[in-house]
């Protein structure tokens, strides 16, 4: 897939901050607006060079969920990936030279990833890696990289213990510990409301992101939610595991009907809590307070009423108190993957955390090459990666530990379905609103 240019996106004060930062050996905390801890949109790692690209192509290869259970969040990753490199390529490329990315269609398979990340190395001999959707697809990608030596930045794995390999670099961080991380976070929440649950039940995806937050794994004794939500004095009412693919939530609704919680924990992937959500109004019954993990956040928001107060996970809602604070350029992308969405019709078309997830893995891709000054050396690449590290438009400077697997300090939030639409409500210093507890 050739990518076409389109002039003007960038504002020149973000393109020089670009240019200046990203040289090899510049350090990172020397672009981006230090105020906010942010850096510009066009944070890419481009060429510091005058005038257009050229020369061979460097070609960055990757699988995506274009068809499958995945491809709506595939396609969200297409799009920022498309106007990631359309940007780069405006501000000269990398190493001076134009960037092409080739996509194949995994399929929402993870069965395929590896003989696919092969083929694009030994077939199709590209120069780069970008990484998968999907913690398990990752994984399968990652060994393919690992095996022949080439650099892995990748959006949104979560499975930070498993992610061992040296030269992968997560896009998406919830710290090396989410499975500690994610349920502290919601219980401070929660804990903070002026009439806290008091009772919780856990509704859990069997696949391995999801899981590994509420169980913890298997084979180590380690923090998970259920152990601390008991540690927190929260009664456990229910804790009900389904299949990955399940479509059928009549039963599990019922248990947690019976187990009538004050707080629903639903660590599922996709539209999954929604089905959870219209089989318990099926029912006649809604808990008072829910929380999704990893869901589609627009067919939640479909949902109308039957979702309002609900909770998930964020990095980034363009809410207008946070783009106010990041800036125009910050505006001009949300604004140009709203129009790029809509066209692409998909059914929900903010520029939120898994395009963000998209978007920091492709600076980091773009600001290692820029730094190492080479698209051939992937050692170098990685090397300079974790001696550096990268400017970031949504997380600011970020710095990669292999003691933690790469995964660097989180910034994640809480968002809340408020009056129709997402907004950030935790922490409370970055909240655009504050949370809302059940409705009376």
């Amino acid at each position: 897939m050739k990518t076409a240019s389109i002039p003007g996106k960038l504002s020149a004060g973000a393109l020089a901050l670009l240019l200046a930062g990203c040289s090899p050996g510049a350090s990172p905390g020397a672009t981006g607006d230090q105020a906010t801890g942010g850096a510009p949109t066009g944070a890419t790692g481009a060429s510091p060079t005058a005038g257009p690209p050229s020369g061979e192509p460097i070609v960055v290869g990757s699988s995506l969920s274009l068809t499958g259970a995945f491809a709506p969040t595939g396609a969200i990753h297409r799009i920022a990936g498309e106007m990631f490199v359309e940007r780069l390529n405006e501000a000269g490329g990398l190493v001076g030279r134009p960037v092409e990315w080739e996509v194949v269609d995994d399929e929402s398979d993870q069965a395929q990833v590896a003989a696919l990340y092969e083929r694009l190395i030994t077939q199709d001999q590209v120069d780069l890696l970008m990484g998968p959707y999907a913690t398990p697809l990752i994984l399968s990608a990652m060994g393919v990289a690992e095996r022949n030596g080439y650099v892995l930045p990748q959006h949104t794995a979560v499975l930070a213990p498993l992610m061992t390999y040296e030269c992968q670099f997560p896009g998406w961080s919830i710290g090396p510990t989410p499975n500690e991380f994610i349920p502290n976070q919601v219980y401070d929440a929660i804990a903070s409301l002026g009439s806290p649950p008091q009772s919780i039940a856990f509704v859990t995806n069997q696949s391995g992101s999801t899981d590994f937050v509420t169980h913890g794994r298997a084979d180590v004794e380690e923090p998970n939610a259920v152990d601390i939500a008991e540690e927190r004095g929260l009664e456990v009412v229910a804790d009900v595991l389904y299949p990955p693919g399940n479509t059928e939530w009549g039963s599990i609704a019922a248990q947690i009907r019976e187990a009538d919680p004050d707080f629903l924990m639903a660590n599922g992937l996709g539209v999954e809590s929604l089905g959870l959500l219209q089989a318990m109004e099926q029912l006649d019954y809604r808990p008072p307070l829910s929380f999704s993990l990893f869901p589609a956040p627009g067919p939640l928001l479909g949902a109308g009423e039957l979702a309002e107060g609900h909770l998930s996970v964020s990095t980034f809602e363009p809410n207008e108190p946070i783009l106010a604070e990041l800036g125009e350029d910050v505006r001009g992308l949300v604004d140009e993957f709203a129009t790029r969405a809509s066209e692409a019709e998909l059914p929900y078309t903010v520029f939120e955390t898994q395009a963000t997830g998209s978007w920091t893995a492709w600076e980091i891709l773009a600001q290692g090459v820029a730094g190492a000054g080479s698209a051939d050396d992937q050692q170098a690449i990685c090397d300079w990666l974790h001696d550096n590290g990268v400017n970031s438009t949504f997380h600011g400077p970020l710095t990669f530990d292999q003691a933690s697997n790469n995964f660097w300090e989180p910034t994640q939030t809480l968002k809340q379905i408020q009056d129709g639409d997402w907004v950030v409500v935790w922490p409370e210093d970055r909240a655009a609103a504050p949370l809302r507890g059940p409705a009376s």
